[in-house]
């Protein structure tokens, strides 16, 4: 009988604990207070930069892999006019580093890769334009985020030193309220660093194919002429 009464004793008391709040992730991210708002902001024009870059880097890398035979057949059989029509007409980098080559031939080699490596060097510098503000925010969010933990630390204890009456639960709930601008900051941060990474990865291929493309034309020009 007493150990009826014991069990019975446990499931009520088991029954009277609080059950858990449960919380949105927006709910949760609302808590965060005013700083949010910037990294809300540096969130956005990420991913604005991010797909604008990806849909105009995946445009320059779009190179037909029979361009240079065509341009190399041209060039052998005396037809050079073609090749510069076929070169204008084609929208990439690959096309328009041709182009410059094939305006300056009849002049030395030297002269011929300088003026294609500057029409490279503008091309790369197109593809890499906005990237900054990628490797930017990737930095900047972090600290946006510990700055908006750090101003909620010193909130909450001078609360606490100004009512010299607090409890467990009210530091920790306000500790893990103000760690939500760190958490926020921290994966924008990431997310930045990883999107410029792709673009990155994706431009040095454009720029193999450019400088693969090149050292062929500089080849097609040396060839002997039969």
């Amino acid at each position: 009988m007493f150990n009826l009464l014991q069990i019975d004793t446990l499931q009520k008391a088991v029954t009277a604990l609080p059950v858990p709040e449960k919380i949105s992730m927006w709910s949760l991210l609302e808590k965060g207070g005013w700083i949010m708002y910037p990294l809300y902001l540096l969130l956005v024009v990420a991913i604005f930069v991010f797909i604008e870059r990806l849909i105009a880097i995946r445009k320059a890398s779009r190179i037909d892999p029979n361009f240079m035979y065509i341009i190399r057949d041209n060039i052998i059989s005396g037809n050079v006019t073609a090749a510069r029509n076929l070169a204008k007409n084609t929208n990439n980098p690959v096309a328009r580093m041709i182009d410059k080559g094939l305006q300056r031939i009849g002049k030395p080699i030297d002269a011929i890769e300088k003026s294609m490596e500057n029409v490279g060097k503008l091309e790369m510098y197109t593809m890499e334009k906005n990237l900054s503000i990628l490797s930017l925010i990737a930095g900047i969010a972090p600290m946006f985020g510990f700055l908006g933990t750090i101003v909620g630390m010193i909130q909450l204890f001078y609360g606490i030193a100004s009512s010299g009456q607090f409890t467990l639960n009210d530091i920790a709930g306000g500790i893990y309220v103000k760690m939500i601008t760190s958490g926020t900051g921290l994966i924008i941060g990431l997310l930045a660093y990883i999107g410029h990474n792709a673009l990155t990865t994706q431009i040095d291929k454009t720029a193999n194919k450019m400088e693969a493309a090149s050292a062929e034309f500089i080849d097609i020009l040396q060839e002997p002429t039969h």
